[in-house]
Parts: structure tokens; sequence; C-alpha cells
């Protein structure tokens, strides 16, 4: 192994978009053609050219120590890669230094990161801005999407038990920090924190290195458990998924210039699968809550006409997309009855949402708000291709659809609304055939 003076100044390396090594202060260039590679090819330090495109993929600094070989031996390091305009990154790497098999003389941030990772948990690290620049592999936790993100994205931070916050403690100090409470965002599970700063080839503040352990919490209840895992289902997905259907349908509307049509049609497709995504979060949410032997819903007057005209109109665009026509009540007309808006609007939506769906180019959808003895009624009614009678009362059952081939939901959405209308002191029911489209009913109690 070729021994290195740690006096020597930072060096550099320019990486190209294709991960072609472009440019190398003299020593990286040694490095790098010791491990066979050489300017103007692929840069051929494993370690390296994985921060490299780390770097390249998040569009971030990424910041972090690395131990890379070197002959028969390894060397310690400090790397920074930094994304240039260019989709290239630039490297400048400090603090080399050969890795032993064993230092009595490690310095005290090398002993007490030693500590940190032998106090069990998992690891991770951030750069100088405390964003995340390595989780290990942990159920539940998308490592992926959070790398380059502010740590505060992976823990919600708390307070110790005198009401303090160990970690702003640590930073204001440069120290090392232990039994910092905190809850990982995207499962709820608590954890305590312990990490130390790692400092670069001047002193200054470069990220730090942390471990995190599961803190054992008391057994919930069987019901309070479906309601966690609900929450922590829709704390993991929604907002991922959330950024995905954002940026695709800014990417499928061309909003930073122009781009090629294919991947414009590309964006969409990734748009509307994310958004089928999301309302399966939403179904499997609603399907743990009304499935709790305490689940109650609000009794409220409504005006059932009013209602199915806001799901109307939600739902104009998707309708008109696919040449489909609704035609929704009056502006004057008024259905009283008796349930809650929020749980009502979202039955309507569902029912005219999958008549929308299946209704053929040029077709209608009807809906009739109108009161039957002492029901409100809403009547949905399309114009596709039916459901056979032998069908009928399989489709309000769970994950239940006609034809899984057909693209559609989850097959939740019918129980899902049935059960709401139910529980409302209302029902759900269908009358349909082969090839006459389908009539859907859905009916609350009636107010005066």
């Amino acid at each position: 192994m070729n021994v290195v003076d740690q006096a020597l100044p930072v060096v550099h390396a320019r990486i190209d978009a294709e991960g072609v090594l472009v440019e190398a202060d003299a020593r990286l260039q040694a490095l790098n053609a010791r491990a066979g590679g050489m300017i103007g090819a692929p840069l051929a330090v494993p370690q390296l050219a994985t921060l490299a495109r780390l770097a390249q993929r998040l569009r971030v600094l990424v910041s972090r120590s690395i131990v890379a070989a070197d002959g028969d031996g390894d060397l310690d390091m400090w790397v920074r890669a930094e994304p240039m305009g260019d989709g290239g990154v630039r490297l400048s790497v400090s603090g080399w230094r050969p890795r032993g098999t064993w230092r009595a003389d490690a310095d005290p941030v090398e002993r007490d990161i030693g500590l940190v990772g032998a106090s069990g948990g998992w690891s991770w690290e951030t750069d100088a801005t405390l964003h995340l620049t390595h989780i290990a592999e942990v159920p539940g936790i998308d490592a992926a999407a959070l790398l380059g993100q502010p740590m505060t994205q992976l823990f919600k931070l708390g307070e110790d038990e005198s009401g303090a916050v160990p970690i702003l403690t640590a930073l204001a100090m440069r120290s090392r920090f232990d039994d910092q409470p905190a809850a990982l965002r995207a499962t709820g599970a608590r954890v305590q924190l312990s990490a130390v700063p790692r400092l670069d080839a001047t002193g200054g503040f470069a990220g730090l290195a942390g471990s995190a352990v599961a803190v054992e919490s008391d057994d919930a209840a069987p019901a309070d458990q479906t309601l966690a895992f609900a929450a922590r289902l829709d704390r993991a997905l929604r907002a991922p998924l959330g950024r995905i259907i954002a940026h695709a349908d800014s990417i499928n509307a061309q909003a930073e210039g122009p781009l090629r049509q294919d991947y414009v049609d590309y964006a969409a497709d990734i748009a509307t699968a994310g958004r089928h995504l999301l309302g399966l979060v939403d179904d499997l949410v609603d399907l743990q809550a009304i499935e709790r032997p305490d689940f109650a819903i609000a009794s409220e007057p409504l005006d059932l006409a009013d209602i199915a005209r806001r799901a109307a109109g939600l739902l104009a665009v998707r309708a008109a997309a696919g040449g489909v026509r609704i035609d929704r009540p009056g502006a004057d007309e008024i259905l009283a009855a008796t349930g809650e808006f929020k749980r009502a609007l979202q039955i309507l939506v569902n029912l005219i949402g999958n008549a929308v769906r299946y209704s053929p180019k040029d077709g209608m959808v009807w809906i009739r708000a109108e009161r039957d003895g002492d029901r409100a009624v809403v009547v949905v009614a399309d114009q596709g291709k039916g459901i056979a009678i032998a069908d009928q009362a399989r489709i309000f059952e769970k994950f239940e659809r006609v034809d899984p081939t057909e693209p559609g939901g989850s097959g939740l959405g019918l129980y899902i609304a049935r059960r709401l209308a139910r529980a409302m002191g209302g029902d759900i029911t269908v009358d349909s055939a082969p090839g006459q489209g389908a009539r859907f009913t859905f009916s609350l109690p009636a107010a005066r």
C-alpha cells in the first residue's frame, strides 16, 4: 500500500455524466491507476464511483467517509461529491490515511464512531447540512428515497426527561450525544439516537455518524394496533406518492420546457399509476377504520342533491378526458337527508367514478336525486357493459372485481361504500344486466 502524507492538501477529480474520470490530481490519479483505471475511462475505485453516482442521481452534495482498497491494504478518506451543472460530479478527497487492522492511537472521534456502531440498532449518517447520506436497510423505511433529505424527514426528534433536545446541544458543542428520543416518521416506531460529529481535514464540522436503537413500548390493544397500522401506512406512502404524482404531472405538462413525446407519455403513465396507488392507500386506511368495533359516523342534516352535484364536479375532468358526459341534478334541486357529509361525498365519488370508468366513449352517466318514502335516494346510472346477476352480490365484497384484468380500483371501493352507507342508516343496491349498463342506488334516511 502507498503510505500517504496526511499533511498534503485536499485532492480533486472531475467525473463526467457517464461516470468517466475526466481529470484528477496526481495522488487520486495514481490511486485510480493502481485500481486499474485511467483518465478517459470509468472511475475504477468502486467506493468513489458509488458516491459519485449517488450525488449524480440525487443532485445534492454528498459528503461521507469511505474505505478504499489500495494494493494489499486500505485507505480511510473523507469524500465530498458535488454535482455540477453539466451532469458530472466534482470529487474532493481529504483525510487520507492508511487503515491498519488495529490502531492503539486512534483519535477520539474515530473511537467514538466505533462505540456508536457497537451500541446496536442500525446506522445512519449525514453531511454538514444534516442531510442524510447513509441509512441502513430497515423494514418500513425507503432508504433510497430519503437519501439527500434532511434527517428530520427520517426522525421526529423529541425531548429527554429534562426537557432538553440532546442533539441541539451536541451540534453547538460539536460533541457526541446519546439517548436522543425520536420516532421514525415512516412507521411511528420509537428509537433512541446516538451520534458523533465527523470532521473534515481542516477540523470543520462535516456531518454526523450515528445509530438508532429501537425502544420497547407497552403492547397496545388490538384496536389501537389497527389504528396505528393505518396511520403508519398513511404516513409512509402518502407523501412520497404525492411527490411522485406532482413531479410526473410537471413533466407531463412540460413545465420546464419541451420534451420528447415518449417522455411526456411516460410521465402521464407514472402519474396515473401514482394516483392508483394513492387511491389504494385511501381504501386500505378506510378499511382499517370501518372494521374497528368502535367505528362510528356523525349524523347531521345533508342536502344529498348538492352532494351529488359536488361529486360530479370533482369527476368532470376525468369524464371529459374519457369522452363521457355527466347529467347531474339541477342547481335548484334539494334532497334533505341525514348522514355525514364527508362520507356521503366519498360514496358518491366512488359510484360516479365507477360509472365514468366503465362508460364507453361518448357515453352518458345520469345522476338523479329523489325521495322514496322515508328514504332520500341518489341513483347513478351508466351505459357500460353491465353486471351479470350472479356477480351483483360479489362486487360488494372485499377485494372483489368482476373482471380483474380490466383497469380499475382495488376491489375495496364498493365494499367500503356500502359499509359506510349502512353505518349511516342507508344502503347501496345495484340493478343491472349484461349489455344494459348498471344502476346503483344510494339511500339515506330522509330529513324533513
